[in-house]
């Protein structure tokens, strides 16, 4: 059991790793790190009486990176291209 936990542990390691590179070297040449996801967002402010107003924002352009995982504090651009409505609850 102990060396399967291993063995999986050190395969994410070298996957994680690897995408960092590919992001950080470009590797493949010529594909762009980084992009940009039209996202609409709103708010979703909770009232005394229970219910919930919501209140929308403009569309925004968000910068992702080109990537399986975040790296250098952007979302994976597969990841917000799949989530384009962002509530934010307050």
């Amino acid at each position: 059991m102990k060396r399967i936990l291993f063995i999986t542990g050190l395969s994410l390691l070298i996957l994680y790793v690897g995408d960092y590179l590919s992001v950080r070297y470009r590797i493949p040449k010529g594909r762009d790190q980084f992009g940009v996801v039209k996202v609409q967002r709103y708010y979703a402010v909770g009232l005394k009486s229970g219910k919930t107003e919501f209140m929308f924002l403009g569309p925004k352009n968000l910068p992702c990176v080109h990537s399986l995982f975040p790296h250098f504090g952007y979302s994976p651009c597969w990841y917000l291209s799949r989530r384009k409505v962002q509530r934010i609850d307050i």
